[in-house]
């Protein structure tokens, strides 16, 4: 019998490169999404399912959930795919706008894992793959709402994975870097309404590519690949970090002291 993979954020980007390649592999796919109805090609595609998911409609979870489990008769594979970035000054932040960044990304993948839950321990098995970013472990200039809310994914990912483990659920997390795209060109930016800060975003809006320009970075075949990997390699590990950009930025914040990793992300980006 096929495995069965539900993708949450699958119109686009990860969730939809994903629901390709595991499609390919021979699994049956559900793939969600908040306007179903505008999708033309996942849902031509055998043994994929394209329905409607809002991470921020309870609703439309539990249906989908119920639904995934009814047409498939199984969830072996979570995705959490769905999410964004908010970017800017975070004093010129909305309390509307800090809301919506955590209830994206973070309330409502643990609100699409709890509904899941139920089905994966039932079965005694199941994988839950989080997608993070190296943003997660990473605080970035002016990323302060979007690299919080990756550092909240992180956390939680690591703590339900000791939580699940007995269960016989696996819980990973997918920390992709700049995937061969404009760093702004997806992202959300806060209107700033403070002068002093148009400097500061001036330097590191200027820098940012400068730092790792001289590194290849991933595509979202190869993050796609990743996810496919972490779903079927049978191993325990929690973090597969994608790209050289990714990994470049980590290894600078592990492989130094506090003190001198602020001083490097200060020299890189502010002064």
């Amino acid at each position: 019998m096929n495995k069965t993979i539900i993708i949450t954020g699958a119109s686009s980007g990860f969730g939809r490169e994903a629901a390709k390649i595991f499609q390919e592999q021979g699994w049956n796919v559900v793939a969600t999404m908040r306007s179903p109805e505008n999708e033309k090609e996942l849902g031509t595609l055998k043994n994929v399912w394209v329905t409607r998911l809002d991470v921020q409609d309870s609703e439309s979870i539990q249906k989908a959930v119920q639904e995934a489990v009814q047409h498939f008769g199984s969830i072996d594979v979570l995705l959490n795919n769905a999410g964004y970035g908010l970017m800017g000054v975070f004093e010129s932040a909305t309390s509307e706008q800090i809301q919506k960044q955590y209830a994206v990304n973070v309330f409502g993948m643990m609100d699409v894992t709890r509904a899941v839950l139920p089905q994966m321990r039932q079965q005694g098995s199941g994988i839950i793959i989080n997608l993070s970013s190296f943003g997660g472990q990473v605080g970035l200039p002016f990323g302060s709402l979007y690299n919080s809310s990756k550092f909240a994914v992180e956390g939680f990912s690591e703590s339900l994975s000791h939580e699940l483990s007995p269960l016989g659920i696996v819980v990973k997390i997918i920390e992709p870097g700049g995937v061969d795209t404009n760093f702004r060109g997806g992202l959300e930016m806060i209107k700033n309404e403070v002068s002093e800060y148009n400097s500061l975003m001036g330097n590191f809006f200027g820098r940012y590519a400068q730092a790792t320009a001289h590194l290849p970075k991933a595509t979202p075949e190869d993050v796609g690949q990743a996810i496919y990997e972490a779903a079927t390699d049978e191993k325990t590990q929690l973090r597969y970090v994608i790209g050289e950009d990714a990994q470049f930025y980590i290894d600078t914040k592990f492989e130094n002291s506090d003190s001198d990793f602020i001083k490097i992300m200060r020299d890189r980006f502010v002064n």
